[in-house]
C-alpha cells in the first residue's frame, strides 16, 4: 500500500456521500494540527473520495495544500460503494467501555493535556453512576493525606479535599 501527497485541489468528494460530517470538521481539524495528519484519504482510481471526506475539508480549513492519499486502484464500483458505507458505519457499532476511558481521561488530565482534543467535552467527564455518600459513610476527611488535581479548563491546581481553588 502506497501513500502519496496529492494536491487537497485534486481530491475530490463523492458528490452523493450519504454521510453528513460538517459538525466533525473543527475537531478533525483541531486533531490533525495536534497530532499531524495520520490517516490517508483513501480514493479510487479517478481520485474520488472513497473515505476521508472530514478529513479533505479539515484540511482545507486548516490551509494544507497536499494531503496523504492511498488509491484503491483493486476495488470493483460496488467494493467502493460498499466501503465508503461500512468505513462510517462500523465505527458507530463500537461502544466506550466508561470504566476504562475515565481512567484514561484522568490520565490525560494528570499529563496535563488538553482533554478537549479528545472530542470529549467537560459533561462527558461526569459518571452517571455516581453517587455521594451517605451520612454516617463519608469517613473522616482531616485524615485524607492531600490530593492535588489540576483543572483541565482553567489549568489551577487545588486539593481535592477542599472546595477552593489555590492560585
Amino acid at each position: 500500500m502506497e501513500i502519496i501527497e496529492r494536491e487537497t485541489s485534486e481530491i475530490i468528494p463523492y458528490e452523493k456521500n450519504p454521510r453528513v460530517n460538517d459538525n466533525a470538521v473543527e475537531a478533525t481539524a483541531a486533531s490533525i494540527k495536534e497530532f499531524g495528519f495520520r490517516q490517508p484519504i483513501v480514493v479510487d482510481k479517478s481520485g474520488i473520495i472513497i473515505t476521508g471526506h472530514t478529513r479533505l475539508k479539515a484540511a482545507i480549513k486548516l490551509g494544507l495544500k497536499t494531503c496523504p492519499v492511498i488509491v484503491a486502484e483493486n476495488l470493483s464500483d460496488a467494493q467502493i460503494k460498499a466501503y465508503r458505507i461500512a468505513d462510517n458505519k462500523t465505527g458507530e457499532l463500537a461502544t466506550w467501555d466508561d470504566g476504562l476511558l475515565a481512567v484514561e481521561i484522568q490520565d490525560l488530565v494528570d499529563m496535563r493535556f488538553n482533554v478537549e482534543l479528545t472530542g470529549f467535552d467537560e459533561s462527558d467527564f461526569i459518571m452517571p453512576d455516581f453517587k455521594p455518600a451517605g451520612e454516617g459513610e463519608q469517613g473522616n476527611l482531616d485524615k485524607l493525606e492531600p490530593k492535588m488535581v489540576c483543572c483541565p479548563y482553567c489549568n489551577k491546581e487545588f486539593d481535592a479535599r477542599e472546595n477552593e481553588i489555590k492560585s
